[in-house]
């Protein structure tokens, strides 16, 4: 191991028990390393394992495989030294700032005139000085979460793990808050020597990194390492700075094409294994229009569709994919391209792009196909959501079962192919065959 090498992971892998037996694989072989004076970031999707990884790392869980070596010694248990930042927040409602952030250091059983003056100290660097005194209530989204900084460096930890820190904020005080950290860090006035960021913004992620792990998903695994060689502070006007963002994107379409590819593999065996976002047909509906659109016409690069929907890669990516799942449109490069058909649904009324919809969706999703057939042969022509919910949990978690489901009602529905009932939990032909 490098002498300034701060955490080590080499073939971690993570798994949960399934309900009805086997395991639930949600990292496999992860390899990371970080290194004095970086800032590493995670990016995928959700599902990718990256927050896990977060846990595992912070010695919050155990892995079932692999080594966790932080500082050279194996993480067994919370490790002093690493601290946490959290998406939402995480404070104390009946605490006061000054109180939030001096809990941490309590716990390590230091004076009080110490534990007093850190805190002070934490909270001034973080930009909250004069807020000594006030209750999170009383604070914005945005001095919320500087709170969270402050009670996380106030320990002076060597690592700071960042688990979507700014996605809960609007995208001004996110903003704000992401320059202010990055001055700082650059001042060398941070007491951490090292960064792991967790996020789906890909611009988030050149911003601030000095290398961006690309995670897959199912199980989740490091697809690749993108290195960001460009000096701070960045610009996103930089072309250097988008062709960072645009190989990102170009790596991460491959990922979903190459995920494609296994799910239409699938389908020759029953295909049940394919878990589909919930994605309303009207948000597919949007984007078909915006594609076929000027200035577009029919093929754009995803990253100025991100920019001009103001879509981060978790919003963005299952609306994509799933228009390539439906032969819609197609994914290569980087870009998205409506296919024929995709062209057509643009162009058609309602009526039609209903008709279109249940067409593609029968032929290419293969549950929806399954619940036309045992809706059309029952005599009653309904049976109980917990019916495909039991066929989908066989070859996915409970929670991929349900998401997948709701997708699945939601796509029926505006196809007409059956109606649900979500008071009693029914699926039934209005129309039977």
């Amino acid at each position: 191991m490098e002498e300034n090498t701060l955490l080590d992971i080499h073939e971690v892998r993570r798994s949960f028990p399934r309900p009805g037996g086997g395991e639930l694989l949600v990292l496999d072989g992860v390899e990371l390393t970080l290194r004095e004076n970086e800032i590493v970031g995670l990016l995928g999707r959700s599902g990718s394992g990256k927050s896990s990884l977060l846990r595992l790392i912070s010695g919050l869980a155990e892995p079932q495989g692999g080594t966790i070596t932080y500082l050279g010694r194996p993480i067994d248990g919370p490790p002093s030294g690493i601290a946490m930042v959290f998406q939402g927040f995480a404070l104390f409602p009946w605490l006061t700032v000054l109180e939030n952030v001096q809990i941490g250091l309590e716990a390590q059983g230091l004076p009080q005139k110490e534990i007093h003056s850190r805190s002070l100290a934490a909270i001034d660097l973080i930009g909250l000085d004069g807020y000594e005194s006030a209750y999170p209530r009383e604070l914005s989204g945005g001095m919320r979460q500087r709170v969270g900084f402050a009670r996380a460096l106030v320990v002076h930890p060597n690592i700071l793990l960042m688990d979507e820190p700014f996605s809960a904020l609007d995208v001004l005080t996110a903003e704000n808050l992401r320059t202010d950290f990055l001055e700082l860090w650059e001042e060398n006035r941070l007491p951490i020597k090292g960064v792991i960021l967790v996020t789906h913004n890909i611009e988030e992620a050149v911003l601030m990194c000095d290398r961006v792990l690309l995670f897959s998903t199912n199980p989740g695994r490091v697809a690749s390492e993108i290195k960001i060689d460009l000096p701070q502070p960045r610009d996103r006007n930089d072309p250097a700075f988008s062709t960072l963002v645009d190989r990102i994107y170009v790596e991460m379409t491959a990922q979903a094409a190459h995920k494609l590819s296994q799910r239409s593999e699938r389908i020759t065996g029953g295909g049940l294994g394919m878990i589909l976002p919930h994605v309303s047909p009207n948000i597919l509906a949007g984007l078909i229009e915006t594609l076929a659109a000027a200035p577009y016409n029919g093929k754009a690069d995803l990253p100025d569709i991100a920019f001009e929907q103001q879509l981060e890669v978790d919003e963005l990516f299952p609306v994509a994919e799933s228009l390539q799942l439906l032969r819609l449109a197609v994914l290569e490069g980087g870009d998205i391209r409506l296919t024929e058909p995709g062209k057509r649904f643009a162009e058609a009324e309602t009526d039609e792009r209903k008709r279109m919809f249940r067409r593609l969706v029968l032929v290419h999703i293969p549950i929806m196909a399954l619940m036309r057939r045992v809706l059309d042969e029952r005599t009653t022509h309904s049976a109980p959501k917990s019916r495909f919910l039991d066929e989908l949990e066989d070859h996915m978690s409970p929670e991929a079962a349900e998401e997948t489901l709701r997708a699945v009602v939601s796509w029926g529905r505006f196809a007409e192919i059956f109606a649900y009932d979500d008071d009693t939990g029914m699926f039934s032909l209005e129309n039977p065959s």
